[in-house]
């Protein structure tokens, strides 16, 4: 009996590993200060960017349009995880 991993379960499964980082680094250090709704917000982000990445590698065939839309999901998500972060834009999502 052999067990597959569909592409939802890795997705979730390489989201779970990243947010293990951030995990243990909290009990070693106080650099690292993450509440819940911080673990929350960046799962939603990493869950929401690995399947729109797995949506278009489904639905497009044309690999330049592919990697063309692929960059620009990546682009947002480092973005948004940048204004989340610092706030580099000033917009009141990052608590301005």
């Amino acid at each position: 009996m052999t067990f597959q991993i569909n592409k939802i379960q890795k997705i979730l499964l390489g989201t779970i590993i990243l947010l293990l980082i951030p995990f243990i680094a909290m009990q070693f250090t106080t650099e690292v200060n993450w509440s819940v709704l911080d673990f929350v917000v960046a799962g939603v982000l990493l869950v929401g960017t690995g399947l729109g990445i797995d949506f278009v590698l489904r639905k497009l065939k044309t690999s330049k349009y592919r990697v063309a839309i692929i960059i620009a999901i990546i682009i947002a998500f480092l973005l948004f995880w940048a204004e989340l972060a610092v706030g580099i834009f000033g917009s009141p999502i990052a608590g301005n």
